[in-house]
Formats: C-alpha cells, structure tokens, sequence
C-alpha cells in the first residue's frame, strides 16, 4: 500500500469569524487562517437587521425594558 497526497475541496466548510480588523478562518473549529481587512475599504452586505460599526456587526433587536413587570398591579396581600 502506498500513500498519496490530494487536494479536497473543503470551501463548504471554512466559517469566518470576524474579529480585531479580521476574518478568522475555522475548518471544524480549527483555525486555518485569516483575512486581513483593510482600514477604511471594508465593504459588507448584511441583512436590515444587522449593521457595521468600527469594524463590529451589531444586530437590532427589540428586548422587554422590565421583565419583572406585571400585568395588573397587585394590592398588598390580596388577589391579582
């Protein structure tokens, strides 16, 4: 038996994560590199959801101001 070296295409595979000015590139989270992005040349195409700033992605979201909040205001010891 002998042993031969191929290539294999694994492009399906690779996940970016943004970070510091940079994509880091993961193949099955081992890191297999990087792609640098320039200062003030980043262009990125993202949902309405979603935004660049300073080099971060941001989501818009809508959260509740008070979670704790109730319905109906209780009287002390009685029913709600």
């Amino acid at each position: 038996m002998s042993l031969k070296k191929q290539k294999i295409d694994v492009t399906d595979r690779v996940i970016g994560k943004m970070k510091n000015g940079e994509i880091e590139l993961y193949l099955e989270n081992t890191p297999i590199g990087k792609i640098t992005i320039p200062n003030n040349d980043m262009e990125v195409q993202l949902d309405h959801h979603f935004e660049v700033e300073q080099k971060k992605i941001y989501q818009h979201v809508t959260v509740t101001e008070q979670p704790d909040a109730k319905y109906t205001d209780c009287d002390d010891g009685g029913w709600c």
